[in-house]
């Protein structure tokens, strides 16, 4: 499942099932081309599909997050043409007056004539090097409870060939009888040579993948899926030092990042903040400290907010104020709940870290997108 550039999403999108409007396709074509300043890249839309949708398919990895129109992440300007219709989409994420000055959401726009839009968050080390989208099916081969409503879900990819992806990257899962999908964060660094792709997903009262995935799906059960998505991908800085700030499900974004950094001997100075309820909410920890000895200059700290013990307590943007008083120069990663991440953007960059070197997911739920103050605009 952004920063500026900075990047929301993924590991546990839930989301209601909606009603996508997607306009009538033109019968003499339907196909147009969108301009991207100031990067200077065109591409060919099709009516059907969303911008943002057309840019992935031909390799153009553009800002975005949840690709609900909730997080306001692929937001742009649209500097030449107006014949933009939107599908349903938060006014939080996109309020009318900015509606109404010419901004738009990527990730819910429909291009009806030729476009030139201001990208106003992209990333020049990353616009251009996108991974073709694939539609893949895979088999479920584990489903692990790793706390009480925490779930570690392995598939096995059906078919010869690879998915290949960044790691930190997200797949979208179609939900067994729903034309609906759902996105999840890898865990995994590749699926090169296991063939297979390994999810951390927290189950949501009323969630409609995580629910089927606690009480329905089992192993040896089929899955679609589409990817990769997403641009929560490990930048080339070695000079910066490393920041994580996980919650939940956040984990699995993360611990693919670092996975991958122990694979490629990447030893930057790191620290992993992980924020948790209680002793029971901590999953992984077991690799988290024999990551700690694959690369000597990282280290663990989860911390509680509920529970006492000998560890870090409170809440985890609590423990990085606590413990990190500057951070200039620093990258920063922040992936999990949003009240998580909305509470440690702001305190990032008053400790140091540039607007532009804050990277996150921010996950939503089924009560975020269902909730009727959040999803009222567009058509149903």
């Amino acid at each position: 499942m952004t920063s500026a550039p900075r990047s929301p999403p993924a590991t546990s999108r839930e989301a209601p099932p909606a009603a996508p409007h997607l306009p009538t396709p033109d019968p003499m074509g339907g196909k147009h081309v969108v301009r991207f300043e100031p990067v200077g890249i065109e591409i060919e839309v099709d009516e059907e599909q969303t911008i943002l949708r057309a840019a992935a398919e031909q390799g153009v990895m553009l800002m975005h997050g949840c690709k609900e129109g909730q997080c306001a992440s692929c937001k742009s300007f649209v500097l030449d043409g107006e014949d933009i219709d939107l599908d349903r989409y938060s006014t939080f994420a996109l309020p009318e007056y900015e509606l109404d000055e010419g901004y738009t959401l990527l990730c819910r726009a429909h291009a009806f004539e030729d476009l030139t839009i201001e990208l106003l968050n992209y990333d020049e080390e990353m616009i251009r090097s996108g991974l073709p989208i694939q539609e893949r099916t895979a088999e479920v081969v584990a489903i692990t409870p790793v706390t009480h409503d925490l779930r570690h879900l392995v598939l096995k990819l059906s078919g010869p060939g690879e998915l290949k992806f960044f790691p930190g990257q997200y797949v979208d899962l179609q939900v067994p009888g729903w034309d609906a999908s759902r996105s999840f964060s890898m865990a995994n660094t590749s699926s090169r040579e296991s063939g297979q792709l390994e999810f951390v997903i927290k189950v949501y009262p009323g969630g409609l993948f995580s629910e089927f995935l606690d009480t329905e799906l089992q192993v040896g059960h089929q899955l679609e899926l589409s990817g990769p998505f997403g641009v929560f991908t490990l930048r080339d800085n070695p000079g910066a030092r490393l920041v994580f700030v996980g919650g939940g499900a956040g984990l699995a974004p993360i611990l693919s990042l670092l996975r991958s950094m122990a694979d490629r001997s990447i030893d930057r100075p790191a620290v992993f903040y992980y924020g948790a309820r209680t002793r029971a909410d901590l999953c992984f920890e077991d690799e988290l400290h024999e990551l700690e000895e694959r690369l000597p200059q990282f280290r663990f700290v989860p911390a509680l907010s509920e529970d006492e013990w000998d560890g870090e307590s409170g809440l985890i943007t609590d423990v990085v104020r606590r413990l990190e008083p500057d951070l200039t120069g620093a990258d920063a990663y922040v992936c999990g709940p949003p009240p998580m991440v909305e509470a440690a953007l702001p305190l990032l960059e008053r400790l140091g870290v540039a607007t532009k070197h804050i990277y996150y997911d921010k996950f939503t739920t089924t009560g975020d997108a269902g909730d009727s103050k959040v999803l009222e605009a567009g058509n149903l």
